[in-house]
């Protein structure tokens, strides 16, 4: 089970290829929306050069038992579901995290969201969770490019979103996160190459 680390960090990533939609329970006539909140192994571009994965292995297996709330463009005042109380479904396989929401009929706004999923004017997901920065792998590519793999990921909502675009002040702490743990690796194998010439002195 995942445990948020003192130092974690509050982050969204946008899933690619959610392949999002708006459904009706043939059984019961309930209205739900559904689809991969997260996919695993596909990159999305955070920003400029800068693209990042996450892990199968970030998200625990047990995630449908935990308090995770479906909302509307990561608004905490527009709940859609939620896992506790039945009306969120999240379940883990080898692809992702597919979520399934149970619409409630009688919140004009969620049918609206519902409508516009259905009709196509919102088709894109996200998802809100914590981290301990220091847990991500990233890696410098021969094209320019860095390449970040979340390894740890503790799921707290998945969204319906309008704009799949990460906030501006998210980016500048991915900035300032990434700038820390580069250079705290860059000067951790400048000491140990150092410690190599020092040791083939003697």
């Amino acid at each position: 089970m995942t445990k948020t680390a003192t130092n974690a960090e509050q982050r969204t990533m946008i899933t690619s290829n959610a392949n999002f939609r708006a459904a009706t329970d043939e059984a019961d006539g309930k209205k739900y929306l559904q689809g991969y909140f997260i996919r695993f192994n596909e990159e999305t571009n955070l920003y400029g050069n800068i693209f990042e994965t996450i892990s199968p292995s970030a998200v625990d297996d047990d995630i449908a038992d935990k308090d995770v709330l479906a909302l509307f463009d990561h608004d905490s005042a527009k709940v859609l579901g939620r896992t506790k109380a039945g009306t969120l479904t999240v379940k883990k396989d080898k692809e992702g995290v597919f979520g399934r929401v149970l619409i409630n009929e009688n919140d004009p706004e969620a049918l609206s969201i519902y409508a516009k999923v259905q009709r196509g004017d919102v088709r894109s997901a996200s998802f809100g969770f914590f981290m301990d920065p220091d847990t991500q792998k990233v890696e410098s590519r021969d094209d320019g490019t860095l390449h970040t793999v979340v390894t740890q990921a503790d799921v707290y909502e998945i969204s319906v979103v309008t704009f799949p675009a990460y906030p501006t002040t998210e980016i500048t702490a991915r900035k300032r996160s990434l700038a820390t743990l580069t250079k705290g690796r860059f000067d951790t194998r400048k000491q140990q190459l150092i410690e190599r010439i020092k040791g083939g002195k003697h």
